[in-house]
């Protein structure tokens, strides 16, 4: 198969001008999430030129905003057999393979966008989430873990690995991923919250109203706020509880 250097060689103008403007046309039309009309452009696009990677990366993308995620897995195929060091395309398949329900498909993915570029954690986030997915808890544990220690300014990997901590009852662990994330990254205020959640998990309500007060204090806007304060009214009058029965 000839690649894209050499397609474009031995293509006539005419043609080649007209990929290039079905290519553009689609593309302005993904972009403005008109994903429907730009499906047919990009498949003219690819009748004209059955090796044009780009048209069949956009084509992938916008079966993927259509919930069609079979024929973007198999669309996105098509573009890593053209260019086999295609990150995006990897990386995109692999998320289609979660949200088709398909996560231990998606983790082959993964590791191909990996081997493309080892540096990028967004990919290396995505494999401890399929691994997850796949009821591989240690697996994604270590994943995550690696992902911090490589990249520590990269706050999901302390969220997912607080996250799946708290999911599997080691609300200890969890709560010092989040310590941690806060003196690494000062202004994430938001981790408050899951340590609050975790001391009162533990027993240490004390603790936990000091740290439910810390996120209200800071984040008075987000949603999980009203949560926040529902939880710490409780915690509040079991503390009055005590305090009136031990003087009865």
């Amino acid at each position: 198969m000839a690649n894209n250097g050499e397609k474009t060689k031995y293509m006539s103008k005419p043609k080649l001008k007209a990929v290039n403007k079905f290519s553009v046309q689609a593309d302005k039309l993904r972009e403005q999430n008109m994903h429907k009309n730009a499906v047919s452009i990009y498949l003219n696009a690819i009748l004209i030129d059955r090796n044009d990677v780009n048209s069949y990366y956009g084509l992938g993308l916008c079966y993927k905003s259509l919930g069609e995620y079979k024929k973007a897995i198999k669309t996105f195929g098509k573009a890593v057999k053209l260019k086999p060091d295609f990150y995006d395309a990897f990386y995109e398949m692999g998320i289609c393979h979660q949200l088709e329900g398909i996560p231990c498909g998606a983790i082959k993915c993964f590791i191909d966008a990996i081997k493309i570029n080892p540096e990028n954690p967004g990919a290396i986030l995505q494999l401890g989430i399929s691994h997850e997915l796949c009821e591989e808890e240690d697996m994604a544990l270590m994943i995550y873990q690696k992902l911090i220690e490589t990249t520590p300014n990269y706050t999901k990997a302390y969220e997912y690995k607080s996250r799946l901590l708290m999911k599997l009852g080691r609300f200890s662990e969890a709560c010092s991923v989040l310590i941690n994330l806060i003196k690494c990254t000062p202004n994430y205020t938001s981790a408050y919250l899951g340590i609050a959640t975790c001391l009162e998990k533990l027993g240490k309500k004390s603790d936990a109203q000091r740290y439910y007060r810390k996120f209200i204090q800071h984040n008075p806007q987000l949603n999980q706020a009203h949560f926040a304060k529902t939880r710490l009214d409780k915690l509040k009058q079991k503390t009055e509880q005590r305090s009136y029965l031990s003087l009865v």
